[in-house]
């Protein structure tokens, strides 16, 4: 039997309990996992590629244990579709948080299955309790000096803390 490879495609800027919940999830379903790190030229992130490559890292091993090794962090720029392929991924992993979020991801879903029909969307729902959660609210707690531990892992509300503390 070959193993199931799956991506999960996000800014992760910051990796989020939301990010690491999806994570989880998809271990459930997947073999190996690529967390792939979307790099848009126009957009400027807080924090590096690097940064966000060494946070997942840290982030999942601290939360999953073992099972962080079935998660490699790649980048990507342009079409998932085609960073799904280059990693051989059969499996596109997408979280829900609400029914927002299920309109705008059952189009992607369609429009992907069209340009790539070898290509299968999973969408695992947000537990509960991160349903909430937004990376861009993290950021702007975190750069209005407010509580975001509750929103991210340890390893990253440290690092935010350092970010803004400049």
């Amino acid at each position: 039997m070959t193993d199931r490879i799956a991506i999960y495609a996000g800014s992760f800027d910051p990796l989020t309990n939301g990010h690491l919940d999806v994570l989880k999830a998809a271990l459930h379903v997947a073999d190996t996992i690529y967390a792939a790190i979307g790099i848009q030229p126009s957009k400027k992130p807080l924090f590096s590629f690097d940064e966000r490559v060494e946070l997942i890292q840290k982030a999942t091993a601290a939360e999953l244990g073992a099972d962080a090794a079935r998660i490699k962090v790649v980048s990507f720029s342009g079409l998932v579709i085609d960073a799904a392929r280059k990693h051989n991924a059969s499996i596109m992993i997408r979280g829900l948080r609400d029914g927002t979020d299920l309109d705008y991801e059952m189009q992607m879903a369609g429009m992907n299955e069209t340009m790539a029909p070898e290509l299968q969307t999973v969408f695992l729902p947000a537990s509960p309790s991160v349903r909430t959660i937004t990376a861009t609210l993290v950021r702007q707690i975190a750069s209005m000096g407010g509580n975001i531990r509750p929103f991210v892992p340890e390893v990253v509300a440290g690092a935010l803390l350092d970010k803004f503390a400049k």
